[in-house]
């Protein structure tokens, strides 16, 4: 890369589920200069419960990037040209430490972890008519396990160590940008990770508390809500010691920025670990009446207006390549399933529903559990693996059409990214069931990229413009639909009819006889089995003359 006098670069953390993941851009051309990847590890210590390791987020990071130091040093970069740090991170993952020691009291809960299903009935149980959209007005969101608040609230009660930091003034409460920030010596976070906790007026962009006191969680625990552009602090150590870190943006709202949606309706999907489609709606929050979230989708500088986004949230979809390579075995790497996919090009009948961790959006369905249903004799793993790509897609398709309802203005195409949009018969698939053209760029991390674009752009820092003229003109691939609507919607109806197969499967509240006991017969299969049986066996001694009359 060459430029008169030095090349303006920026480094960005990227923490998504399952690594931590630095990258080098050029702020003049957007270019990718270098990049390192860490896996981070997950446990799953109880069926539901997924966690990481805060410590080995926190050094994975570091490692990564001094080993992207080195990498440039190698390209005869010199690291001196680095101007800023941005960091983006999953949202909702919730994470507890003592301010005086900086240690870890629990490993970091992870979005789509499940322990809180019983803490969620009971918010539900206790609101006007058990409305699960008590406090959207506020947040934009449903009560719900994916929310940082309701894991924070299981801390609090389950773990000791966190009790009794709060009940002493130790604890420090953040999602995995406040504790990577943290690092730096600032407590704080954006508006889009606080969006996502349940804690935070969309509206007045602060915490609020009316918002806490419902969950009982005090507010001096929570991080300094800052906007996605400006100068939090300096690194303190490493070989980018005293660079700013000048960028915050939930993964998401990264990928938003990274996709240039800066105008009111345009919109992008990200395939990672989950699904997730944002639509920018500008300057006013919009209500979804189908399911949707309201969420902040950037604040680029202290002084610069909010913009809000409708998101529609998938909680299962690069995941479910994971558990058939992991759980099933069927398939020794992600690469391995669009062959064996595309080897048979249908699921023949076959319908998977990846509900592992409920339904997210538009039912947001915590009772839901995955199913896979048309299955006959002639179904094998190829039909299995091409379902499973075809699942991402109906979720997709799912919620664009809430998204539809809600703006009453169809998109007419739907630019996507993530590590999943490598899969070009996903994106084929995804083209068909939608309808509509699916266009991908060239360079998919433009989560990474949306977060160095808002560190360039941070005051103090300024190499990165974000005017329109000035944006880098980004080359693409486009998929065009390739199946008539017909086939399309048949699929698509036969989808859902799998989907209502997966409702209300799970229920963590036993009914009760009255007496405060359980009943038996508070699951009404058992209570047949049980009844069935008993009669049964009535019915035989009566035959044998053992049952007097």
């Amino acid at each position: 890369v060459t430029f008169p006098g030095e090349v303006d670069a920026l480094v960005q953390m990227f923490t998504p589920v399952l690594s931590s993941h630095p990258q080098v851009f050029n702020a003049k051309t957007a270019e990718l200069l270098s990049h390192h990847q860490v896996e981070i590890n997950q446990s799953f210590p109880k069926e539901g419960w997924v966690e990481e390791d805060p410590k080995e987020i926190l050094q994975s990071v570091y490692e990564c990037m001094e080993r992207t130091c080195e990498k440039l040093t190698q390209l005869n970069i010199d690291i001196s040209n680095i101007k800023a740090i941005g960091v983006t991170n999953q949202r909702e993952t919730t994470l507890v430490w003592d301010k005086e020691t900086g240690e870890p009291l629990y490993n970091a809960i992870v979005w789509l972890d499940l322990r809180t299903q019983s803490t969620v009935e009971r918010l539900i149980n206790k609101t006007p008519g058990r409305n699960k959209n008590h406090l959207k007005h506020k947040t934009g969101l449903p009560i719900s396990t994916y929310f940082s608040a309701v894991k924070l609230r299981w801390l609090m009660d389950n773990v000791d160590e966190v009790a009794e930091a709060v009940l002493t003034h130790r604890a420090m409460f953040g999602t995995v940008d406040s504790w990577l920030i943290w690092s730096g010596g600032v407590h704080c976070t954006d508006v889009t990770n606080a969006s996502r906790t349940m804690l935070f007026n969309i509206h007045t962009l602060d915490w609020d508390p009316e918002l806490c006191n419902y969950f009982d969680i005090p507010m001096e625990i929570l991080p300094k809500v800052r906007s996605s552009s400006e100068i939090y602090g300096l690194m303190k150590s490493g070989s980018l010691s005293g660079i700013p870190i000048s960028g915050c943006l939930g993964d998401q709202s990264a990928a938003l920025v990274g996709q240039m949606c800066f105008q009111e309706g345009q919109a992008k999907n990200t395939y990672g670990t989950g699904c997730f489609l944002l639509r920018n709606t500008g300057a006013k929050p919009v209500m979804s009446d189908h399911g949707l979230l309201t969420t902040v989708a950037y604040k680029l500088g202290r002084d610069k207006p909010a913009c809000y986004a409708l998101e529609g949230s998938v909680a299962i979809a690069g995941a479910v390549v994971r558990w058939l390579k992991d759980n099933l075995g069927i398939i020794q790497t992600s690469t391995e399933l669009e062959k064996l996919a595309a080897s048979v090009g249908t699921s023949y009948g076959c319908y998977f529903v990846p509900a592992f961790s409920g339904l997210y959006a538009p039912y947001w369905e915590p009772s839901a559990r995955g199913i896979i249903c048309g299955l006959t004799q002639f179904t094998n793993k190829s039909h299995l693996a091409f379902a499973a790509l075809e699942a991402v897609c109906f979720q997709t398709r799912e919620i664009l059409d809430a998204m539809n309802q809600d703006s009453g203005i169809p998109l007419t195409q739907l630019q996507v990214d993530g590590g999943m949009t490598s899969n070009r018969l996903l994106m084929q698939l995804q083209a068909d069931i939608l309808c509509i053209p699916v266009v991908k760029p060239s360079m998919p991390e433009t989560t990474a990229l949306g977060a160095a674009m808002a560190a360039g752009a941070a005051e103090g820092v300024s190499v990165w413009s974000l005017r329109p003229e000035d944006l880098s003109e980004v080359t693409s691939e486009k998929f065009e639909p390739q199946i008539n609507p017909e086939e399309s919607e048949f699929r698509y109806a036969r989808w859902k009819k799998a989907v209502q197969r997966a409702m209300n499967w799970e229920t963590t509240e036993p009914i009760s006889n009255g007496n405060g006991e359980t009943s038996i017969f508070s699951s009404v299969p058992l209570g047949f089995y049980i009844l069935g049986s008993m009669l049964m066996l009535i019915g035989a001694k009566y035959i044998a003359g053992q049952c007097p009359l």
